[in-house]
């Protein structure tokens, strides 16, 4: 309740502001600080029934051993998983192994001496990781929706490439047991992730013959894993500025949004950033150029123009970290207005109609092949575009700071805006209580004359 009530309080901050509300202004911006950290939960009020579940479905039993196919499925309408991708892992309750395995590896063979000298297992680690294969794979080791890296869409940005999957064949080392267990203890091996426990769910049915005939799992098993940012990083990752033609002040991000510049490792802009060896198989630490908000990711929101009908915004993102490039990346805006976009120009757009009839939320994404890849930080490490809104009669102002938007997310992550009292005005909003307080003393002294 507490989170639902401080969304709104971004809207509310809005309204004119006078030196008697700026006590209030600064509940509103720590209420807004609280609603950051409700994330924690792993909840999304943008993507409020978002998850990644992993599927096991048993497709064989063979007199001691299994044959399975483990499914990782997307179904988060834009947080997606990229580069270098997802790297799965259990536990077994028992002594099982896994004979052989399509369309994915173990990391580790591990300890297999207790199998002699023949054929021996593919893995026999208690606590297995499997990681995706790479594109390009050889047939014979693929199966359906493998081989991508470990890198999974969204089910907006791509529906048909958010399910990885693989096969493999489990047994047990212990003959004496009754085939192999359900593993527990599920970890995606992705930053901000946490997955609950098995549950047995209806079998997974698969179409065959061009859909005129269906089979079914002997028996699935799923497991729910949900997204927290404040698990993911204790700071933000990225902020927000604005500005627009009716004001000549540029709203930056606010100093250290992120982190703070004071005793940070940096490049000052211009500078050519350090030759490093980077990992291969994690992300590498990020190295920013210098700036006072310290964040990876800085949006731009620009009012261009107003026409009779319609109004223009421009929207830049800009890359300031030197050794990571953003792929499929995509841009999350909270705005009333979204409702009447009537042309987006250099980015794909779909609304995000989670609440009905109530279509303030969309999604923005590069056009493949084109500007689906944010690159490093430099002269190339941005991407931009520019919209065309109507003016919906009733709702439509530029007063107050109405044309800003109420919540922006980069990749999931939920970036800083500036505080609402310093929003670009227009040139007259200062003097909004001028006529008010003149009208107030022109009475005191009509009624002053009138009593002498």
């Amino acid at each position: 309740m507490f989170c639902s009530t401080c969304s709104l309080s971004l809207v509310c901050c809005h309204q004119p502001v006078s030196n008697f509300f700026k006590v209030i202004l600064k509940l509103f911006k720590i209420c807004y600080d609280v609603n950051f950290s409700c994330n924690a939960d792993g909840y999304d009020s943008m993507d409020p029934n978002g998850n990644i579940t992993i599927k096991w479905d048993i497709l064989q039993a063979n007199g001691g051993t299994e044959d399975v196919t483990v499914s990782i499925i997307n179904y988060q309408l834009f947080r997606h998983i990229e580069y270098p991708g997802w790297k799965l892992s259990w536990a077994w309750p028992g002594n099982e192994v896994i004979w052989n395995i399509v369309g994915a590896e173990a990391t580790e063979q591990g300890n297999c001496s207790a199998f002699g000298g023949g054929k021996l297992p593919h893995c026999c680690e208690k606590e297995p990781v499997i990681i995706d294969l790479l594109p390009g794979t050889p047939y014979n080791k693929q199966v359906a929706n493998c081989c991508k890296g470990g890198v999974v869409s969204s089910m907006t940005q791509d529906p048909k490439k958010y399910i990885s999957a693989f096969q493999m064949s489990v047994g047990s080392s212990d003959t004496k047991g009754s085939g192999p267990g359900i593993p527990v203890n599920f970890t995606l091996g992705l930053q901000g992730y946490t997955c609950g426990e098995p549950f047995q769910v209806p079998p997974s049915k698969f179409s065959e013959d061009q859909g005129r005939r269906r089979t079914q799992a002997l028996a699935t098993w799923n497991v729910t894993c949900s997204y927290s940012q404040f698990r993911a990083s204790v700071a933000p990752t990225c902020c927000v500025s604005f500005s627009a033609f009716y004001n000549d002040t540029i709203i930056p991000c606010q100093d250290c949004s992120c982190a703070c510049q004071t005793g940070a490792k940096c490049v000052k802009a211009g500078d050519l950033p350090p030759v490093l060896q980077l990992p291969h198989n994690e992300p590498p630490e990020p190295v920013l150029q210098c700036s006072d908000d310290m964040c990876p990711i800085r949006v731009h929101w620009h009012v261009m123009q107003s026409y009779r009908e319609y109004w223009r915004v421009k929207i830049t993102v800009t890359n300031l970290n030197y050794v990571k490039n953003y792929s499929q990346w995509n841009l999350v805006v909270l705005h009333p207005n979204l409702q009447s976009v009537t042309r987006v120009f250099s980015f794909n757009y779909k609304p995000l109609n989670q609440y009905g009839d109530i279509n303030d939320t969309g999604v923005f994404y590069g056009i493949q092949h084109y500007n689906d890849m944010l690159l490093q930080a430099g002269v190339n490490g941005n991407v931009q575009t520019e919209m065309i809104l109507h003016k919906d009669p009733g709702i439509f102002s530029f007063r107050e700071g109405w044309a800003f938007p109420r919540k922006i997310s980069f990749n999931g992550e939920q970036c800083v805006l500036p505080s609402p009292q310093d929003y670009p005005r227009l040139p007259n909003a200062a003097q909004s209580y001028a006529p008010a307080v003149s009208c107030i003393i022109l009475s005191l002294l009509l009624l002053q004359v009138t009593v002498m």
